[in-house]
């Protein structure tokens, strides 16, 4: 059974108001009149008055004042009775809407872990449950950027830790100058440029702020510029590049430079974790969508592991270096892309088999 609205309620609640209101009225007329008018009428025994015309005098001038002062009474308690039952009522309704008042209160203080309590009026329940969401967004923002803070803190830490320590020999005559050293700390200035440029990136894509052009885009020449462009740099023992891809293959709706930018992310990052055995670029349609794939025979992920590979600062093999293993923020920067171009993206792996992250996109 479905509750009232806050229509019903307050429609309800004004009419059980005046329901009493002229109840009080009826009964207490009805109990104090007849009593009165008797009252008026002994009055009139004792004058000794017989005359018609005299006693209508009388009778008239005893039920008009028997009726006012029923009026009064009937309008003091029916007032007082509506009066009390609509204080109670609105109490009822406004108290949902004060709590959420000092929960807001709350949340502006710092305390995002305050709550709406679920309501019994459907409108009020919607709004609080609207404002949890709201709440629960809040929080996990906040959460996010703790964790991002705390991750830069570490990813930053060690290119400049080595950076000074370099310097600081350097200035203690501990170490001689060489070409060797000072490109390791182009090394390490490199990485943290890199490093800063990926969360710029990263941060401009979570906003929204990143320029999306959308328009008809033909992927195949995309597929085929990326594969010659990372068979070059593949070392020959390194994995084998293929692409498989329909000749029917229709153009999709996107970003052609975002597009480019997502497929060297996941080109790259398989190159990284697949050392022998075959990296595959699949392209095929489905409906009105273009699905991608890129799948490796790499060192895969676990599958405890599998929710977090879009998070920053994540690795699949943790006893990699950051050298290595990129920054950890490429795939995350990769999902928001392709949502930005109403698309999703979903990784399968199987651990020391390979992984397989697939997205799509709209056909134009």
């Amino acid at each position: 059974m479905s509750k009232p609205s806050l229509r019903t309620r307050l429609f309800l609640s004004h009419l059980l108001v005046m329901i009493v209101g002229l109840l009080s009225f009826i009964i207490i007329a009805k109990i104090s009149s007849p009593r009165m008018f008797v009252l008026r009428l002994e009055q009139l025994e004792k004058r000794g008055f017989f005359t018609v015309r005299t006693a209508r005098t009388y009778l008239v001038k005893g039920f008009e004042t028997a009726w006012n002062n029923s009026a009064i009474w009937s309008v003091i308690f029916g007032g007082s009775a509506a009066g009390l039952l609509s204080y109670w009522v609105s109490c009822r309704i406004m108290q949902p809407l004060n709590q959420m008042k000092e929960i807001t209160e709350k949340l502006a203080e710092g305390n995002l872990e305050e709550r709406m309590p679920e309501s019994d009026i459907p409108e009020l329940n919607q709004l609080g449950m609207s404002f949890n969401y709201m709440a629960n967004s809040l929080e996990n923002v906040e959460k996010r950027r703790r964790e991002l803070v705390s991750d830069m803190t570490h990813e930053l830490r060690t290119p400049l830790t080595v950076v000074r320590g370099y310097l600081e020999e350097l200035a203690d005559n501990s170490i001689e100058p060489s070409p060797e050293l000072y490109l390791k700390l182009v090394k390490e200035t490199r990485r943290l440029e890199r490093l800063i440029q990926d969360l710029q990136e990263l941060s401009k894509a979570e906003a929204g702020y990143l320029s999306i052009t959308l328009r008809p885009i033909n992927l195949i020449p995309i597929l085929i510029a990326l594969l010659e462009k990372f068979s070059d740099q593949i070392l020959d023992e390194g994995p084998l590049l293929k692409l498989d891809y329909p000749k029917s293959l229709p153009p999709v709706l996107a970003d052609s430079d975002r597009i480019e930018q997502i497929l060297v992310n996941l080109i790259g990052n398989a190159i990284r974790y697949t050392e022998t055995g075959t990296i595959t670029i699949k392209a095929w349609r489905d409906r009105h969508r273009v699905f991608i794939s890129v799948i490796d025979t790499g060192i895969g992920i676990k599958p405890e592991d599998l929710p977090f590979v879009f998070e920053r600062f994540w690795r699949a093999d943790k006893s990699r270096s950051r050298y290595s293993g990129g920054t950890g923020i490429g795939l995350a920067i990769t999902r928001r892309l392709v949502e930005l171009q109403g698309g999703n993206i979903e990784v399968s792996s199987q651990l020391g088999k390979g992984s397989t992250f697939t997205f799509y996109l709209s056909v134009a």
